[in-house]
């Protein structure tokens, strides 16, 4: 088992979660891991990180999978012009490479916002740290465990 599952493990032991760690075929995307799960596309929680453009600090945007970060909204609601966030920075700051960020078992403490799509289901999915692996948590539960705040900052995906 990867480091980074391991680590995710023990972040959902910690905030007394059950651990509902799912190995799926690919969950690169949300289409694809709702695919994988049978899920709404919309239970797949995105994680998205942007950086503070002033100190390159990772902030952390709980996406419904159907919806994607609006910058300028994450910004406002941020207090911080936001960036994109390289590789490098997200795999220093996370622990994790893009594709496979979990929004528990962070390196280091991360400034979270979730979207308020996310809390219309019963249960979601979140990344485990692997492009392969998920997790289901409530979004109460996701909330508390992240101490994230639940704003807008969305734009929904126009379908082609």
């Amino acid at each position: 088992m990867s480091k980074s599952l391991t680590r995710v493990r023990a972040a959902l032991a910690a905030a007394q979660l059950r651990e509902t760690i799912r190995e799926t075929s690919d969950a690169r995307t949300a289409q694809d891991a709702a695919a994988a799960i049978g899920c709404d596309v919309d239970q797949i929680a995105k994680s998205i990180i942007f950086a503070r453009q002033d100190d390159g600090q990772a902030i952390l945007f709980l996406t419904a999978g159907g919806n994607q970060v609006d910058l300028d909204a994450a910004a406002q609601v941020a207090g911080a012009q936001l960036g994109k966030a390289d590789a490098n920075a997200v795999r220093a700051q996370t622990g994790f490479a893009i594709g496979g960020v979990s929004p528990l078992g962070h390196l280091t403490p991360i400034r979270c916002f979730m979207d308020p799509r996310l809390t219309e289901f019963t249960e979601i999915w979140a990344a485990a740290a692997t492009p392969r692996h998920v997790f289901t948590v409530a979004p109460a539960d996701l909330i508390r465990a992240t101490n994230a705040q639940v704003v807008d900052f969305t734009a929904e995906i126009k379908k082609m």
